[in-house]
């Protein structure tokens, strides 16, 4: 039986399901919940990033929570919690801020180094997230599981940057990238191989996230948000997109700050073999008229893909999403999914 941890935007759900149904429980209630990140050494470590209430820790799989100590920053959009580079038998935590700042813990939580370097390179000052022109924020983070010192962040709207010695310095927006970036993603099973969605498209880099391509070709909407792939076959990948952010995210300057009004987002996930064109997955309704901000396939279930509605629906696509279900689960808002580890 599946156990997923669900963000509204606000609120920290555990989903658990059973065998009959499945039962939704409040974990932490109106904190403005926008990221999460489990520990691959711990399943019952895990972090949230709030909007405007820093970092929440637990280490009982979210039956209690204490606030990160020593974070400069409160608006936290993006986190992560790294498989390769351990201290204490802990993963070492990342957490993304806005403004554009990485932050990274290697005493759970209670002190916190910033790297520097990031916020002093050449394209900083170029900066921007459309809703809020005056700042930006890191909107996705990617640890490689393979390399301690490899880290990948997406900064909305700025780029992919890149370090290699564990975040001391970085190199600046990378060749081939797309600016505007809402997700990342480094693949476990294939060392060198990264994805972007972005607002524009979809990038692939076959180097480690050094050098980009677009590889777009099936895409009939250029506003992609969610990616997700089976985590043991590197040949298959979903993306969720719309044709734009009105669309996506609903009338409104502060998109990130949800909930907020529901419209017809004309959307659809697309699915990618191999080197094929990216194609419209079957089953769902045609277009969506909710957008899918949420698409997981976890480690224990690798033929299962989830997705998250922004109207609050879930649905389940067994066999890689050849068969699908729509789940007994109604959320305000269904922002991030991630999967319980065993």
């Amino acid at each position: 039986m599946s156990t997923l941890y669900a963000l509204t935007g606000n609120d920290v759900v555990l989903l658990q399901e059973s065998s009959r149904s499945w039962r939704a429980e409040v974990l932490l209630r109106d904190v403005g919940a926008q990221c999460i990140a489990l520990d691959p050494h711990d399943a019952r470590r895990l972090v949230v990033g709030t909007f405007d209430r820093g970092l929440l820790l637990s280490e009982d799989a979210g039956r209690s929570w204490r606030q990160a100590t020593g974070l400069p920053a409160q608006r936290i959009l993006s986190v992560a919690i790294s498989s390769s580079r351990v201290v204490g038998g802990r993963g070492v935590i990342f957490a993304g801020a806005e403004p554009s700042a990485l932050y990274w813990s290697d005493d759970n939580g209670s002190s916190w180094q910033e790297a520097r370097s990031l916020r002093e390179l050449p394209s900083a000052a170029s900066w921007s997230f459309p809703p809020r022109p005056w700042t930006s924020h890191v909107r996705a983070i990617a640890v490689s599981p393979h390399d301690p010192n490899l880290i990948l962040v997406g900064i909305e709207l700025g780029g992919v940057l890149r370090s290699t010695d564990g975040g001391v310095t970085w190199a600046d927006q990378r060749p081939g990238c797309y600016l505007d970036c809402h997700a990342l993603l480094l693949h476990p099973a294939a060392p060198n191989l990264v994805y972007e969605a972005a607002g524009g498209g979809v990038a692939v880099s076959r180097d480690a996230g050094d050098t980009w391509r677009a590889e777009d070709e099936g895409i009939d909407r250029r506003y992609v948000w969610a990616l997700a792939s089976s985590p043991d076959d590197p040949a298959i990948w979903f993306v969720s997109a719309a044709p734009g952010p009105r669309e996506a995210h609903g009338p409104g300057p502060h998109r990130d700050a949800v909930p907020i009004r529901v419209g017809e987002a004309n959307a659809r996930i697309f699915r990618r073999v191999a080197d094929q064109p990216w194609r419209p997955v079957e089953g769902l309704p045609d277009p969506l008229p909710s957008m899918p901000y949420a698409l997981l396939i976890p480690p224990g279930e690798p033929r299962m893909l989830y997705v998250g509605f922004r109207d609050g629906r879930l649905w389940r696509g067994r066999e890689l999403g050849s068969i699908w279900e729509e789940l007994p689960v109604r959320l305000d808002s269904v922002l991030v999914l991630a999967a319980a580890l065993a």
